[in-house]
């Protein structure tokens, strides 16, 4: 079996809102693209619990639209856009 890449589909509240503001989205247009509610959004940047099916989709998403999420590193979670 060969070795597999973990990822995690887990982005925390402020990860979220700093890729929107990097993209230029807002709650209701990332709402639309992942098919959720506004309110779905705002739960998930308020640090609420969400399905992780949901937090994939929101992370997918953005990553669509050009974000790399960062892990912590000793530095704090954060976001960038890609080249």
């Amino acid at each position: 079996m060969g070795q597999e890449k973990s990822y995690s589909v887990t982005i925390s509240a402020i990860q979220c809102k700093m890729a929107r503001a990097a993209t230029g989205l807002g709650v209701r247009d990332l709402a639309d693209i992942v098919g959720s509610s506004p309110n779905t959004i705002t739960r998930l940047e308020r640090g609420e619990q969400l399905r992780p099916n949901t937090i994939a989709a929101v992370r997918a998403a953005l990553e669509a639209a050009g974000v790399e999420f960062i892990e912590e590193n000793g530095g704090g979670q954060g976001v960038r856009m890609r080249k």
